[in-house]
């Protein structure tokens, strides 16, 4: 767990990042990235045969203006729509390593805690190149697209990106950030009950908009928990996930449990789940609609 919390050097190292590219060109000489588990990637030339497998990665390679070098991708990498013509190799836990293997890739990037490790070694053992993805705080989103953008020779599609997407990030801080603070259950999904602990990109989402995660201390990520847990917990606000994006009907079944707080209060609401689940740029999107469930359910708090 301790291998992911690298939040610190991610910021010194997306400013370093932003710092470099307005200062001077890149040299394709030797490219050297560090990743989000503090290895250090090298390339001898820009990647041109890219492999991305995750959804988020996906997103992001093409936001960092590298789209058309990927050559191989995962189940459910449906977004931008040019992206469902990719050939894909498998899902996040079953890639076909044959295939891979065929496609004779220069970069595989690899999602650290979605893939897993015997996934990354087994494709390391292969002789490719891995590097490994893991935001964890909504900044790192930049620090991805900085960094797919090196790799890549997209520097300054990636620079431009990186900077907006900072700038609307600011924007909402500035906006939010210090707003009366509401307990807030993020559900992931419904049987089994799932949620998210403090070291999800989700939660710090809900921190910017002025929240906290009831269950920010678990130690899983993604941990499972009772229905008397969340009880106990009583949250201000229920926020839900679900497959798509149509509201879940079992987020209605939370009106079995009057004298819940969220329940009580109207303050159950859905978020659809590539808006926030997938660490892509779009979590900006999914961040707007968490401050503003978060504003408008101050305003009834504070009227009752």
């Amino acid at each position: 767990m301790a291998s992911f919390r690298l939040f610190d050097a991610k910021r010194k190292l997306l400013l370093c990042c932003l710092l470099s590219f307005a200062a001077v060109g890149y040299s394709h000489a030797q490219i050297e990235v560090q990743d989000d588990l503090g290895n250090i990637v090298q390339l001898p030339v820009p990647a041109q045969r890219i492999v991305s497998l995750a959804p988020h990665i996906t997103e992001t390679l093409y936001a960092a203006g590298a789209g058309d070098k990927i050559v191989a991708t995962t189940q459910f990498s449906d977004f931008p729509p040019q992206a469902n013509a990719i050939p894909i190799i498998g899902s996040n836990k079953n890639i076909s390593y044959e295939s891979l293997l065929s496609l004779n890739p220069d970069l595989v990037i690899a999602w650290a805690s979605g893939n897993g490790d015997e996934i990354v070694s087994r494709i390391k053992s292969l002789g490719l190149t891995v590097f490994l993805d893991e935001p964890r705080e909504i900044q790192d989103i930049a620090t991805s697209l900085s960094r797919f953008g090196q790799l890549a020779g997209t520097e300054d599609i990636a620079m431009r990106e990186a900077q907006s997407f900072m700038r609307e990030l600011n924007q909402l801080r500035n906006d939010y950030s210090n707003d009366e603070t509401l307990s807030v259950f993020y559900q992931v999904w419904h049987e089994p009950l799932t949620t998210l602990n403090g070291e999800h990109l989700i939660s710090d989402i809900i921190r910017l908009c002025g929240g906290i995660n009831v269950f920010e201390e678990l130690i899983p990520l993604a941990p499972v928990v009772s229905m008397e847990s969340v009880l106990i917990a009583d949250p201000q606000v229920i926020v839900v996930s679900g497959m798509d994006k149509a509201r879940p009907e079992w987020l209605d079944s939370w009106q079995d449990w009057p004298g819940l707080s969220s329940v009580d209060n109207r303050q159950l609401h859905f978020i659809p789940p590539d808006l926030l689940q997938r660490n892509s740029p779009r979590v900006i999107q999914g961040a707007e609609q968490m401050c503003d469930i978060l504003v408008g359910a101050r305003a009834h708090y504070s009227l009752n």
